[in-house]
């Protein structure tokens, strides 16, 4: 009995220590809340959650902002009956596919046969010499793989005539399109609505563009390696080949033709990879998808290439869309890089997806920080006051988690691994040259965002001209501590709001003299690389600046190669843009500023992935220890 009182009061505390409504809390640019422990009808809308901001006080009221939240919220108005929809279509496609698949077995088994008769006589023979003159007798320009194509296509033919086409999938609710200035609202409205589909819509992901890329690259990467697996015969040949009844010749014909069945829906790898995106090796297919993308950008040509190719297939086959930029989608490609399948991009968008503008003018996260009073996070200048600042912070932190420091390897996407040399759970330390002076990315960024909650970055410069790429780093470094929601606290040379205003070495807006250190180079970039084996061109984005395995860096790519069809030369300037790169510095500057606010600080232990994970283990085991006691 004294076991039952005991397992009961345990239960009872973990149930209250992840009690939903001590989790809820809310932020005045992005609701904090631990998702996942709310019941799905207790999550407000997008437009109830912006309203009790704004009688709160947390929110000033932004016109722009209203109407934004309420088209959010008539999009989750229809969500519920369309994933009922989808659910019953992707019930008629799955037994589509599976009747599909089973004739097409039987037709490939029909030809065998067929051929296998035909043949006959050629064993009876068993001459070599007939064997070497009919292998004269072939045209030798005959293209390979024609009479595949051909037997392929009637084969696609006949089987719709038996089976009848693919089911058409029921028309998708418009997504939106939301664009407009830095620190307007934009990425809070897109994460509000994220929140409340929980529990509507089964499959659902939210992604920044560095981390999307990566993912993309990651899946091309898994596809290009399985195909290079599959090559030899006998990892080719399915079970159900080696279990009919006919001689090796006609298994190996079947063989090939199944390799090339595989070969042309891999003909095209990004439909394959937006398959791929939404689905965990545990979960089916069922239902309505939901994408919400933040910051969309089109930094080079791989990423509208990829873009294009992922979210046309994603559109196409009935994913909603909510997406984030500064720019309206016409206006991403400035540099005219890739025309044509920059063109239909922008077409798939305006045809599935509603623009709505976020017109305010004002930075809302620096509105914020002015009404609020700031806890300490950044330390500047360096000098002997800011610095023991800076490290009584640290110590004080540390010390509130047991105060052990120590070193770690964290594993980075792609097999890689990053050292840290001071970590103490959860907490991490870095210079600024270690992160941003070396070749890493944003890959690495990521992986130091999911693991740690709070971060401290020593010895930061005011950025100029002369270490452009460590500003770059930088602002990406930035971009994921905020996306993860890290605490940051930092050790730099001059206050936020100076921190890229330039040196005596030039501003970080001197485009005359980037023109000048590129002596009049043109930017010419191979489309080709897109067809090569993935692992050979991580380096191509500038989120893949560490994949090199092999092959260059996003700045050698630069250097040398071709434009492709649909893109006329043009100078780098126009890819690195002043007015692109403006953007990025204002919302890295926006979001430092917000990263100091009490607001933000607040909702670090609610949402960061260290203290999420904490709280599904707390959960997983409150339901070990109810299951224990009902069992007793």
């Amino acid at each position: 009995m004294r076991r039952i009182f005991y397992l009961l009061s345990e239960s009872k505390k973990l149930i209250a220590e992840t009690n939903p409504a001590s989790k809820l809390r809310f932020n005045a640019l992005r609701s904090f809340c631990d998702h996942s422990l709310l019941r799905p009808q207790s999550r407000p809308g997008p437009l109830v959650q912006y309203k009790n901001l704004v009688e709160q006080g947390k929110l000033k009221h932004d016109p722009y902002q209203e109407g934004v939240a309420s088209e959010l919220e008539n999009l989750l108005a229809r969500l519920e009956k369309y994933e009922k929809d989808m659910e019953e279509y992707h019930l008629k496609l799955s037994e589509w596919e599976k009747s599909r698949e089973s004739e097409r077995r039987k037709l490939l088994t029909e030809e065998v046969e067929q051929q296998q008769k035909e043949e006959d006589w050629w064993k009876r023979l068993n001459n070599k010499l007939v064997d070497r003159w009919s292998s004269r007798k072939k045209p030798e320009n005959m293209e390979p793989g024609v009479g595949k194509w051909v037997s392929y296509l009637k084969r696609e033919k006949k089987l719709d005539s038996l089976v009848g086409r693919r089911p058409t999938a029921p028309p998708a609710p418009k997504g939106l399109y939301i664009y407009g200035n830095v620190g307007t609202g934009k990425t809070m409205l897109m994460d509000m609505f994220y929140s409340a589909t929980e529990g509507i819509v089964k499959h659902r992901r939210r992604y920044h563009f560095h981390e999307a890329m990566l993912r993309i690259n990651e899946h091309m990467h898994k596809i290009w390696k399985t195909q290079m697996e599959e090559k030899s015969l006998q990892s080719s040949i399915a079970g159900w080949i080696m279990n009919l009844p006919f001689d090796t010749k006609a298994k190996e014909w079947l063989a090939a033709e199944e390799r090339y069945k595989q070969e042309m829906q891999m003909k095209n790898i990004l439909p394959a990879v937006a398959d791929e995106f939404f689905l965990n090796q545990e979960e089916d297919r069922k239902g309505a998808s939901i994408l919400c993308f933040d910051e969309i950008q089109t930094v080079d040509v791989f990423a509208i290439v990829a873009l294009s190719g992922i979210l046309s297939r994603l559109l196409s086959s009935g994913t909603i869309i909510v997406a984030t930029s500064n720019r309206a989608p016409k206006d991403l490609n400035e540099a005219g890089m890739q025309r044509e399948i920059f063109q239909k991009l922008v077409s798939k968008l305006e045809q599935h997806c509603e623009n709505v503008l976020v017109g305010s003018e004002v930075d809302y996260r620096r509105f914020i920080a002015q009404r609020s009073a700031n806890q300490m996070h950044y330390f500047w200048p360096i000098e002997p006051e800011a610095v023991n600042k800076f490290e009584k912070k640290w110590h004080d932190v540390t010390g509130r988690f047991g105060g052990r420091i120590i070193s770690n390897t964290i594993s980075v996407m792609f097999g890689r691994t990053l050292e840290v040399s001071e970590s103490c759970e959860g907490v991490a330390r870095f210079t600024f040259e270690y992160l941003c002076g070396r070749p890493l990315g944003a890959a690495d960024y990521i992986a130091v965002a999911k693991n740690y909650h709070t971060v401290f970055i020593s010895d930061i410069p005011v950025m100029s001209m002369r270490i452009r790429d460590k500003a770059r780093r930088f602002i990406t470094l930035i971009d994921e501590l905020y996306n993860h929601h890290c605490c940051l606290c930092c050790l730099a040379s001059s206050s936020i709001d100076e921190l890229f205003q330039g040196t005596e070495d030039g501003t970080l807006f001197d485009l005359e003299r980037l023109i000048n250190s590129v002596a009049g180079g043109i930017l010419v970039i191979n489309v080709a690389l897109l067809t090569e084996p993935p692992q050979s061109r991580l380096g191509f984005s500038f989120q893949f600046e560490t994949e090199t395995e092999g092959a260059k860096l996003r700045r050698d790519v630069l250097a040398e190669g071709n434009v492709g069809s649909g893109g006329t030369p043009v100078g780098i300037t126009s890819i690195l843009s002043g007015q692109e790169e403006m953007f990025a510095f204002h919302r890295a500057v926006s979001r430092l500023v917000e990263m100091q606010t009490p607001l933000y600080l607040d909702g670090v232990r609610d949402v960061h992935p260290y203290f999420q994970r904490q709280c599904r283990r707390s959960q997983k085991s409150s339901g070990s220890l109810l299951s224990e006691a009902s069992s007793i």
